[in-house]
């Protein structure tokens, strides 16, 4: 068996962590593209979790020896040495759905929940239209929407772009992916 990369062996120490805990969680960011058909580089971690486990999950980070570096009701961002773990808190109903309605992929690194292409995209999409300068997150909406397009659910889709009233973006990549 291959020996785990530094990110393989933060994702192994994190998952048991939090299964130990009893956290029901879903990868989001970079690492939750793959299982949908998109590759990229990522060197962090991105956690959708209930927000009733804040408080738990913030300590379990502490004991595992991260900082916490920004907490606020909607996320926390945690760094030790140069890893980085960022998670957002499910507590709107859209986003627990997500975190419910998340699909089981078996890993190296046991079964990991990884939100719906839809969910993602809806993500990113909140996190673009927050600081328009994240041109990596329309970088991976349109990768989404292009390895996806035969099945994602269009109008979850539309309904995340109406949310944001960006219904004239997801026009453009449609018409630049097809």
């Amino acid at each position: 068996m291959a020996a785990l990369s530094r990110l393989g062996k933060q994702i192994e120490e994190l998952v048991g962590a939090l299964n130990r805990l009893g956290v029901r969680f879903a990868l989001i960011g970079g690492l939750a593209l793959t299982p949908h058909k998109v590759i990229r580089a990522t060197q962090d971690i991105d956690l959708l979790i209930d927000s009733i486990s804040a408080d738990r999950v913030d300590q379990q980070l502490l004991q595992l020896g991260y900082r916490c570096v920004h907490r606020s009701a909607d996320a926390g961002n945690y760094l030790r040495a140069d890893e980085r773990v960022d998670v957002l808190y499910a507590h709107r109903p859209a986003a627990r759905h997500l975190l419910a309605s998340a699909a089981e992929f078996t890993t190296p690194f046991g079964v990991l929940r990884v939100v719906s292409p839809e969910g993602l995209i809806g993500f990113k999409l909140q996190a673009l239209t927050n600081d328009p300068r994240r041109t990596q997150d329309l970088a991976d909406i349109r990768a989404l929407i292009r390895a996806n397009r035969s099945t994602l659910k269009m109008d979850e889709v539309r309904e995340f772009f109406r949310l944001f009233d960006r219904e004239a973006l997801l026009e453009e990549l449609l018409n630049d992916t097809e």
